[in-house]
């Protein structure tokens, strides 16, 4: 068993071939958690009014089968769930349960983007990527629904539009604090478009008078350029990049 509910510093990849989801009921809530949590949630939409409570999946279990086959247990919630995170008591709280995506360029250089004010996690350096939604209706939640949604995310954070069908599944990361994340490669652009193509969504944003969810982005091709990286670093990001640099960037099967 992979264990979600302690909040313990690291990262690691997991070395997965083969996911298996499976959805989970959400946790009771005591009252004295639920009134912590609204007043938490309260409080950071007071301070970030950009934050909405709407639907979300967190993790509520990864449990290896075999050596590199990992079954995942979701639930659906909505964003305030995450406020349990600062609720020192709760003992009801699920970490996430995320996409992210490899997006290198033609010369062996990895893209990572830096959180805007305006999200969650200002000022952090990451992968393009996000929590997953729940599927619509009685759609599965399937390798190709996570796909979907890693390049959604792409997109939307990038400007970088890739076929669903185009990301290869690479690994799975556990961040320090027990969420699970699938990381997906895209396929390889030259530097000078994945910049350009960053630029433009951005200055659409701006003209719209929103903030890009990346406001920065840097092309890196080993550690040794994450200190220059000046801010917050997901923690996740360094094993990631060191994998990739190493050459293991051609994905497994599924």
């Amino acid at each position: 068993m992979i264990e979600q509910s302690a909040r313990r510093p690291g990262a690691e990849l997991l070395d997965v071939h083969r996911l298996r989801l499976v959805e989970s009921a959400a946790p009771r809530l005591t009252p004295e958690e639920r009134l912590a949590m609204d007043r938490v949630w309260d409080e950071r939409v007071r301070a970030n009014p950009s934050f909405f409570d709407g639907p979300v999946l967190v993790c509520a279990g990864a449990e290896r089968e075999g050596p590199y086959e990992l079954v995942i247990s979701w639930v659906r919630t909505t964003y305030r769930h995450f406020a349990l995170r600062r609720v020192p008591f709760s003992t009801s709280w699920l970490p996430s349960f995320f996409v992210s995506v490899l997006q290198p360029a033609d010369d062996g250089s990895l893209l990572v983007g830096r959180m805007s004010n305006s999200t969650a996690a200002p000022g952090r350096w990451q992968l393009p990527g996000g929590s997953l939604e729940p599927p619509e209706g009685d759609e599965p939640l399937d390798m190709k629904a996570l796909q979907r949604h890693a390049a959604r995310e792409l997109i939307e954070e990038t400007g970088i539009e890739a076929r669903p069908e185009d990301l290869t599944f690479w690994n799975v990361t556990r961040a320090g604090n027990g969420g699970i994340g699938v990381l997906f490669r895209a396929p390889s652009l030259p530097g000078t478009e994945v910049r350009a193509r960053h630029e433009e969504m951005a200055a659409a944003e701006r003209a719209r008078y929103r903030e890009p969810e990346l406001d920065a982005i840097a092309l890196i091709d080993s550690t040794a350029q994450l200190p220059l990286l000046v801010g917050p670093h997901a923690d996740y990001l360094e094993p990631i990049v060191r994998r990739y640099a190493e050459g293991d960037g051609t994905g497994v099967s599924i």
